[in-house]
């Protein structure tokens, strides 16, 4: 399991997403879930992944290939918006799973994963797109500026109380990592090095990326800061009273 979240919001974009993959107790291991397709001063498309760990590392393969090779038909790299990127990760996704699904489905293996797209391609305005396994997907607006994949539920509601379009993209990174900070807490499946990335609207360069590893000063002080924030405001809060 994996926990990703991305957010576009009126100052910028935000990308975020761990990096634990497991096949059992015994079998944890580090993946990079952030992919990056740029071409300074005109696009940067972030691709984030959850789900079966083969599946998505070929996608990203066909999708880094196949822009190489420059085809004549559209590749990540020279599609005219952001809109067609995603229809264009759908299309592989779909792709890898007709290939590959049936010989996983005799083992029992979940062949499925899900993405977050996001980004800007030179002309129009910064879009993110929620990329479901079946390859359909939706895209974030004003009142639904963020989108979660993977392990989500534990750090969903620190983001709903949290995050809305105008909410400062420097704020929303501190939101994001008390959300993967809840959710670590909470589940192993999920785990350091988290890599985050800060988009600003109409850069158009490759944006700030940091590696948040467990000897992050920063993120250990938002642990316990949160941590004993909760307990404080907990205990400030009236006892139920048992009056019939």
């Amino acid at each position: 399991m994996t926990y990703c979240v991305a957010m576009n919001l009126a100052s910028g974009m935000l990308f975020a997403s761990d990096s634990r993959t497991n096949a059992g107790v015994d079998h944890v291991s580090t993946f990079r879930k952030m992919q990056l397709f740029e071409r300074p001063g005109e696009r940067l498309l972030v691709l984030l992944s959850a789900g079966n760990l083969a599946t998505t590392q070929s996608v990203v393969s066909l999708l880094r290939q196949r822009a190489r090779e420059e085809r004549e038909s559209g590749h990540i790299l020279n599609v005219p918006s952001l809109y067609e990127a995603a229809c264009l990760v759908g299309e592989t996704l779909r792709e890898i799973a007709h290939r590959d699904g049936p010989a996983l489905s005799q083992s029992h293996i979940e062949v499925g994963c899900s993405f977050l797209l996001g980004g800007q391609i030179k002309g129009e305005a910064p879009r993110l797109f929620n990329i479901y396994p079946q390859g359909n997907f939706i895209e974030s607006t004003t009142d639904t500026p963020y989108f979660q994949i993977g392990e989500a539920k534990y750090g969903k509601p620190i983001i709903d109380r949290v995050i809305q379009h105008h909410t400062p993209v420097e704020d929303a990174a501190k939101c994001a990592l008390i959300s993967f900070d809840s959710t670590m807490k909470s589940n192993l499946s999920v785990g350091l090095p988290i890599d985050m990335l800060l988009y600003g609207r109409d850069a158009l360069d490759g944006g700030t990326h940091k590696r948040i590893t467990e000897h992050d000063a920063y993120f250990q002080s938002l642990h316990e800061g949160w941590g004993r924030a909760l307990r404080e405001a907990f205990a400030e809060l009236p006892p139920m009273s048992w009056d019939k």
